[in-house]
């Protein structure tokens, strides 16, 4: 499939794009992302994925000879193009503590699981709009690592526009299955009860990156209106007894809530989530200048 994305479409501004890509902050953010990219612009997913495999930076020996200190799981090797695995293998991944506090924190935002009955294991999804490219492509790199596959970009027609959005699949893990149990126990999206214990600063700012809103007058909205009030209070609990932030819950709509956090505790809040925040989702947490 080719894709032509005429500018009165609404097509994204590739040039904006590419001059993004070239001020990412780490070296893990803009990895392979030239060829993935190159991929997109022919439409043609075996060249996408011949560039993408013949990139240096894959091989794995890059990893084993690095000499910096980086914190456990953030280093995994990929796992794109290795093809199928076997049923005992599948049960043999681990989600180690970085990329298990990345996939809790999507799992209370954009992120979902599935877990068919033909199926051995659940697999996890997460979806973005392009124009949150960044944020997407830093959560692919933390997550490639249980991933068979680059992630798929999709077009859809919306009334007069065009919506373009990139979504990203793992394999299907044991360590997922029990992540779509944890969340999904009676086929319902809920809150675990021991949120309290899962909702680390890591999580904490993938949870903001993905369902945070930015409010003009000060303070940062929290998305939650998909849960019930039950669960929107352990979630409120955790932030006010775990965090001391200054929280309050506003009614967004019949039987819908939202978690505000007020302007007098985003202070805190930058020193709890920036370090993990992508430079193009600073304004959430007002941490880039806008007022």
């Amino acid at each position: 499939m080719n894709y032509f994305l005429p500018v009165h479409m609404g097509a994204p501004d590739w040039e904006k794009l590419f001059r993004q890509v070239r001020n990412f902050s780490t070296k893990s953010q803009s990895r392979n992302l030239g060829s993935y990219l190159a991929g997109l612009f022919e439409g043609d997913n075996k060249v996408l994925n011949n560039k993408f495999m013949n990139t240096p930076t894959l091989n794995n020996k890059n990893i084993y000879e690095a000499k910096s200190l980086v914190p456990f799981g953030t280093n995994l090797g990929t796992g794109i193009g290795g093809g199928r695995v076997l049923k005992r293998i599948s049960q043999m991944y681990v989600l180690h503590k970085y990329p298990y506090s990345v996939v809790i924190g999507l799992m209370l935002s954009d992120g979902w699981t599935d877990f068919p009955k033909d199926k051995n294991n659940a697999r996890l999804g997460f979806s973005q709009s392009f124009d949150k490219f960044e944020y997407f492509w830093y959560v692919f790199n933390s997550l490639e690592h249980y991933c068979a596959g680059l992630p798929t970009y999709r077009i859809r027609k919306k009334t007069n526009n065009y919506l373009y959005s990139l979504t990203l699949q793992t394999r299907r893990l044991s360590c997922f299955s029990e992540i779509h149990k944890m969340f999904y126990p009676n086929g319902k999206k809920i809150i675990p009860d021991n949120i309290y214990n899962l909702l680390d600063p890591l999580c904490l700012a993938h949870w903001i990156m993905g369902d945070g809103k930015y409010v003009e007058s000060g303070g940062l909205r929290l998305c939650t209106n998909s849960y019930s009030l039950k669960e929107v209070v352990k979630l409120i609990n955790v932030l006010i007894l775990r965090y001391d932030l200054n929280c309050t819950i506003h009614k967004a709509g019949s039987e819908q809530y939202m978690i505000f956090i007020s302007k007098k505790s985003m202070v805190n809040l930058k020193n709890i989530v920036k370090p993990f925040f992508v430079s193009s989702m600073l304004y959430k947490i007002h941490a880039n200048g806008r007022n």
